[in-house]
């Protein structure tokens, strides 16, 4: 089931959103809100031994299952951090491909009765076998219940294990109990008490244990996911790279048992946390997942993962799962019966099937991150709660600056300050200003250097931004509009004694060679401002994905540009800071058009020409009457645009006239989109953006998924919707009705890729936040 932004909410408003949605009956929503459920005392004392209070743990809800076209909401308790938010995502992006299948056999359990002492083992076998129903008739009268619901003892397996060291043959009876929705653990024990006589009359040896196993190879559940290919592409990695990361993965825990163990402790991690929150035994279920691991007789993944014809990603599961959904459990713990009615499961099957989900659910989650950027950048969160507390984060601000924190990628105290004055908040005072992060090396006198202000305006701010209409065709003299985006680029200087340092968060994921890139644009800006000989470290804040096309590499010169001026002092105007940002373009993309920089530094929506010739760059304000909503969505795929530009170039040396009459069909629509943006003309606008993205495929500048994403949100309702900035990759944007807009964003990012909502707006207008959506 999908609740969005569900962590966002406080405990409080989680509770009263799942009553209002009748998740929780009016009897379960107080006791939740009041607290009552929790175990008192005295009754923990009636249950264990030796009671000297009642421990506590954690229970959340895992978001997004669909199982076999069913929605559930699935309590889990755990507390180990990310679990939940891990499987809550994997779910959320595999639902989007359809959800999971999961099927469960008959849930049976064997009971055990050893049999020593045997004059003739062989013909007291055979004398079982020929008195079977006998014995199950027998184990039946003890539940006749369970018979009327159509369980009970319905076979009888006898088998000889060999030698024991002084008392002969040993013979094992085997019992199979269908013991239907319940655990069945004390049903089959007494079934063995009871046949137990009799089987020593029949054999004429010793019966010794009569208990029932663990290894419930006869209760086995089945989960499988198909995940399309163009699903997996994440900010830094091909979907390529991701799927065969994960079978890769897979492959090395079916060769060493070393990683088997731990590939499969991470899929226990969900499916213990449902056991738990439902009553069951978890212990009983790690027993016999783990032995049916090693059922070969060498220990391996309970996972596979492979491709299929199509390229896609398919995983499966396949485990002993023996649950129960009705006994003591279930009936005297008042927080496990609030789990089952969360659930909503009818049978013990069904609770198998979504506990297996849940289970595959985890391992991509895991092995996706493990074979991407690594399973510490889970940890991270971590260690940025500890971060936001020592901040002074609290109440509804703290989850939020956690999530951003994260996604700062700088897990620092001072950008946690900064994050929670921006939410209004009040930061933890410190004694002095924080300016470099407690795990680097500060430089001397740090504690006394001037710091510049990242939040109080744009000092030091560079902006990014979507392109509506005139990629490429732009780059030869043509025109083309840009917007900027709430996602910006922030800067941060500290004078020190020698040197220049530059901090970019974020920036591992980078080549070698784009990196280098970036020191090259901050020893230009040092040069050109006339401080490469001054010490300085260069810290720089993104919120905009590096390689996305929403203009990062401008955002940051312009930030870097604005923070090294005002910590030493210098004066620029927007022009100067313009012209110097479009140096350092050069260094990125070769030859830009200068749209990038000229965004990046006015912060406002444009017609823009490029310099050729004599004539210098010109651009005009586009102002539309009110704000228009425009949906930017992610393919995962990193965009080079120094790339897709060399591409074009190529092409259009090739064939001039061929290519220049497509780049002024895109110019004509570019000043169409002009006038229909002062009219705010969004259906206009909507039929002017399919055009150019059809002619932006002419160009080859598309890719598979873009092509993709286009059409997710052209069928949820968008008027229109292209490629923005070199394409290849990197971003769409979209635009429709305002009612539709956040219909559109949220089919979008439920299909697995990461949207934010913008705005289009005049200067005089307030300037627009953008609202990360997924």
């Amino acid at each position: 089931m999908h609740l969005p932004k569900f962590y966002r909410l406080t405990v409080t408003e989680r509770l009263q959103l799942l009553h209002d949605r009748g998740i929780l009956s009016d009897k379960d929503f107080s006791a939740l809100n009041s607290g009552s459920y929790r175990l008192d005392v005295e009754t923990a004392d009636r249950l264990i031994e030796n009671v000297i209070g009642v421990f506590s743990m954690p229970m959340g809800l895992g978001l997004n299952f669909q199982v076999n076209q069913r929605e559930y909401l699935v309590p889990m308790v755990v507390e180990e951090p990310s679990i939940i938010a891990a499987v809550s995502s994997a779910a959320q992006l595999i639902r989007g491909s359809g959800g999971f299948t999961s099927v469960a056999e008959t849930p049976l359990l064997i009971g055990q009765v050893q049999v020593l002492d045997l004059a003739d083992p062989h013909a007291a076998r055979v004398e079982l076998l020929r008195r079977k129903g006998e014995i199950l008739a027998l184990a039946n009268q003890q539940h006749p219940k369970m018979m009327a619901r159509g369980g009970g003892a319905t076979d009888l397996e006898v088998f000889l294990r060999g030698e024991t060291a002084e008392r002969g043959e040993l013979l094992v009876v085997h019992l199979i109990v269908d013991t239907r929705d319940a655990m069945g653990a004390n049903l089959v024990n007494t079934m063995c008490e009871a046949v137990a006589p009799l089987v020593t009359h029949i054999t004429g040896g010793q019966v010794s244990l009569r208990i029932l196993s663990n290894f419930t190879d006869r209760a086995l559940v089945r989960a499988r996911a198909v995940i399309p290919l163009a699903r997996l592409a994440t900010g830094t990695f091909a979907p390529e790279q991701v799927r065969d990361g994960i079978i890769g993965a897979n492959e090395f825990a079916a060769m060493d048992v070393y990683r088997a163990t731990t590939h499969n402790k991470g899929i226990m991690n969900g499916i213990d946390a449902v056991a738990i929150a439902t009553g069951n035994d978890w212990r009983a279920i790690e027993a016999a997942a783990h032995a049916y691991a090693a059922r070969s007789g060498r220990y391996g993944p309970l996972t596979s993962w492979s491709k299929n014809d199509r390229g896609d990603l398919v995983g499966e599961l396949e485990i002993p799962l023996k649950v129960g959904i009705v006994g003591g459990q279930v009936e005297s713990n008042t927080l496990v019966s609030i789990s089952h009615a969360i659930l909503g499961v009818d049978s013990a099957a069904e609770l198998a099937q979504v506990m297996a989900a849940v289970g595959l659910a985890q391992n991509f989650a895991a092995l996706k991150a493990l074979s991407t950027e690594g399973i510490q950048s889970g940890h991270m969160r971590l260690h940025a709660r500890s971060v936001a507390v020592a901040a002074g984060a609290q109440g509804e601000n703290f989850e939020e600056v956690v999530n951003e924190l994260v996604a700062s990628g700088d897990v620092k105290i001072w950008n946690a300050r900064r994050i929670l004055e921006e939410l209004g908040g009040t930061a933890a005072p410190s004694e002095t200003i924080e300016v470099l992060p407690p795990d680097a090396p500060g430089p001397s006198g740090a504690e006394n250097a001037p710091v510049v202000d990242v939040g109080s305006d744009a000092k030091t701010t560079g902006f990014g931004k979507i392109i509506l209409f005139g990629e490429h065709s732009v780059v030869y003299g043509y025109h083309a509009i840009a917007a900027p985006i709430g996602l910006s680029i922030r800067a941060q200087v500290t004078r020190q004694e020698s040197g220049t340092q530059l901090i970019t968060p974020g920036s591992d994921s980078l080549a070698s060679a784009e990196s280098d890139m970036l020191m090259h644009v901050a020893a230009l800006i040092t040069e050109r401002l006339g401080t490469s000989k001054q010490g300085m470290r260069i810290e720089v804040i993104p919120s905009i994905p590096w390689a996305s096309g929403l203009g990062a590499s401008a955002a940051l010169a312009v930030a870097v540009i604005r923070a090294v001026a005002h910590c030493f002092s210098i004066t620029l105007t927007d022009r100067e800071v313009s012209a110097l940002a479009f140096e350092c373009e050069q260094i990125v993309h070769g030859t830009p058009s200068g749209i990038d920089n000229t965004v990046a530094t006015y912060g406002l929506p444009i017609l823009f020409r490029k310099a050729n010739g004599a004539r210098a760059a010109e651009f005009s304000v586009v102002s539309p009457p009110h704000p228009i909503p425009v949906i930017i969505g992610l393919t995962g795929v990193r965009s080079l645009t120094a790339h897709t530009v060399g591409l074009v170039r190529s092409a259009w040396m090739k064939s001039p006239t061929r290519y220049d009459a497509i780049f002024e069909q895109i110019d004509g629509l570019a000043l169409a989109g002009v006038d229909a943006l002062k009219r705010g003309d969004i259906a206009e606008l909507g039929d002017l953006m399919n055009i150019n993205h059809g002619l932006l495929n002419a160009l080859q500048v598309s890719s598979p998924q873009l092509e993709a994403l286009v059409d997710v949100a052209r069928r949820s309702g968008a008027l229109g919707a292209k490629l923005t900035g070199g394409g290849g990759g990197g971003a769409m944007i979209a635009i429709a009705e305002e009612d539709r807009t956040a219909a559109v964003a949220d089919t979008m990012r439920k299909a697995g890729y990461t949207t934010y909502v913008t705005e289009i707006r005049a200067p005089s207008q307030p300037p627009a936040t953008d609202l990360v959506t997924g």
